[in-house]
């Protein structure tokens, strides 16, 4: 299964919905990611996909300095699952992949 794309993604924390968008890539064989949001691009660490099941880890600085776990399940061109960081309860994920850019 192919989760490379550009996807957005939702995390309802509980300190309000934060939006991102994650560039899923393959270097070398290898999966990559970035993650763009509101106030920072990240690298994500240690991706891992195992049959549908995406995870990885984030370290974010803003609006505070949390190192974050991300488990989603992909269906298609949808994802859905947590992210858990520090002594937060778990917020959910949800997105959608963005088809890919058509030629001129």
């Amino acid at each position: 299964m192919s989760v490379e794309g550009f996807w957005k993604v939702a995390v309802a924390t509980p300190f309000g919905t934060r939006r991102t968008e994650l560039e899923l890539f393959s270097e070398d064989g290898v999966l990559q990611g970035i993650s763009r949001g509101e106030k920072e691009t990240l690298t994500l660490n240690d991706l891992q996909l195992e049959g549908n099941r995406l995870s990885w880890y984030q370290s974010i600085k803003r609006p505070m300095r949390m190192d974050l776990a991300f488990d989603v399940t992909i269906d298609g061109d949808e994802m859905t699952g947590t992210a858990r960081g520090g002594p937060m309860p778990a917020a959910k994920v949800s997105g959608h992949r963005e088809p890919a850019a058509q030629p001129a």
